[in-house]
Parts: C-alpha cells; sequence; structure tokens
C-alpha cells in the first residue's frame, strides 16, 4: 500500500506490528525515506546542545503515557530524547513516536535504530492490546514544545500556546516566544488589539500543548541548524502537498 503523509516530519520509519501476538516473529524492517534526505546526515549547528536529561513539561495521557513509559528508558539509553506519542486510528491503529538527538537533529539511520530497539519491547509489553503500524520520525519543523529548553533554543520564533489552565480567560495564545526565565515563559502578542496584553507570562506548569508556526523564517533557521532536510524542488512538483512512503 502506497501511503502519502504530510510534510512534517522529517524521517518518516513505519512498521507493521502484530501487537497481539506478543511471540509473534517482526516483520522486516521497511525504511520509507522522505525525498531529499540523506543517509547519515550529522549537520553541526551552532546553537549549543540541550540538556539531554532534561524532563519533559508536557506529556501524555491514556495509552500513549503507557506507550512512553516502556519506551523512554530504552530511547534514552540510545542517546535519543523522547519528543511526543501519540496513537490515533489512522490506518485502524498507529502509533506515532518523535524522537530526536539532544542537539536536536536526527537522521534516518537513527530513526531506524529507535525502531529496532523499542519494536520488541512494544511487542514484549503489548501496550495498544492490537495490531497497529508504528511510525518513527523527527519532530519536523514545526515541532512540539515540550521541554523549557525547546522554548530557549527557540526563542524569537513563533508558535501556538493552549493552556491547561486559562490566563486571564483565554487559553489560547500565538506569538513570539521568549527564553524562559524560572518557570514562566513570555509571549509576545504582535497582533494584540488595542487595550489588551500585547505580552503574556506563562507559567510552564501550565502548559498543555505549544508548537512552533511554520514561517519562512523557521524554515531558514531550520535548514541553517541542521534539523530540516534539503528540498528538492524537481520531486517536490511531482507530489504537491506530501512526501512519499510505503508501508506494508
Amino acid at each position: 500500500m502506497r501511503e502519502w503523509v504530510p510534510r512534517g516530519p522529517l524521517f518518516f520509519i513505519a512498521a507493521s506490528l502484530p501487537g497481539h501476538e506478543p511471540n509473534a516473529r517482526l516483520p522486516p524492517f521497511q525504511g520509507p525515506l522522505s525525498r531529499g534526505l540523506r543517509h547519515g546526515t550529522d549537520l553541526m549547528t551552532d546553537v549549543p546542545d540541550l540538556n539531554p536529561a532534561e524532563k519533559r513539561l508536557i506529556t501524555e495521557t491514556g495509552i500513549a503515557a503507557r506507550v512512553a513509559q516502556i519506551i523512554e528508558p530504552a530511547i534514552e539509553g540510545l542517546g535519543f530524547r523522547l519528543v511526543r506519542v501519540k496513537v490515533s486510528s489512522q490506518n485502524g491503529c498507529t502509533v506515532q513516536i518523535m524522537a530526536e538527538r539532544p542537539d536536536g537533529t536526527m537522521s534516518v539511520d537513527e530513526c531506524e535504530t529507535v525502531s529496532r530497539t523499542i519494536s520488541p519491547i512494544l511487542d514484549v509489553d503489548d501496550p495498544i492490546g492490537g495490531a497497529y503500524y508504528l511510525e518513527i520520525s523527527s519532530p519536523g519543523i514545526d515541532r512540539p514544545l515540550v521541554r523549557a529548553g525547546d522554548f530557549a533554543r527557540w526563542a524569537g520564533y513563533e508558535a501556538k500556546v493552549e493552556l491547561a489552565t486559562p490566563l486571564d480567560g483565554r487559553k489560547r495564545f500565538r506569538g513570539i516566544i521568549r527564553a524562559p526565565e524560572g518557570d514562566t515563559v513570555r509571549i509576545d502578542l504582535p497582533d494584540a488589539k488595542e487595550g489588551t496584553p500585547s505580552s503574556y507570562d506563562l507559567a510552564l506548569r501550565d502548559i498543555g500543548e505549544a508548537h512552533l508556526v511554520l514561517t519562512d523564517a523557521l524554515v531558514r533557521e531550520s535548514l541553517r541548524r541542521g534539523s530540516a532536510p534539503p528540498q528538492d524542488d524537481e520531486e517536490d512538483d511531482e507530489d504537491e502537498g506530501g512526501s512519499p512512503s510505503v508501508t506494508h
């Protein structure tokens, strides 16, 4: 089956797992690669690495939380960091896992390493209780912000933030994030209406969801830092609106 996935994750790895058969043999690894990628890419960035052991502020609930609990130690043992786990009804059931190196980059080969490591762990613990697809990817350009260090690393860029607890009667904010100070992060609102606050100091503990907004400036900076693949205009024209991958 040929599957078209939205642009976002820089690298996409998928495998179909039996799920409810803990002792079943896993299928061979399938390595669908997004166009324009390079195996073993190791682009350097002048942005300093963040704390590899920094814990996430924004975590999952329900089945996704159980999956995260099972796989996070293994991912950290490989030298990577878990970004997010999402369980959806796509293709019946899909478990989407985002991971990265502490410097925010991730290669195709590293996605494959994560896949091969956590697949048997999930097969034994069986948190899903049925067949599912497993997707491993980097966070993508408009990445989730799940650690205080993520806000610091991308200070000065536009983001959407949703609070778990309302502040001044509102939960959703869109604006330019600043580096956290203590337990808060400031977001500047350039489009604030006259007579309303042009910035808010948000408590990190109250943030329920946050991610960067895809802008030209963000794309340029992501390419400069090595956290986005080079663009291939000729190939992109063929399949506008998605990167190809193959699942079985």
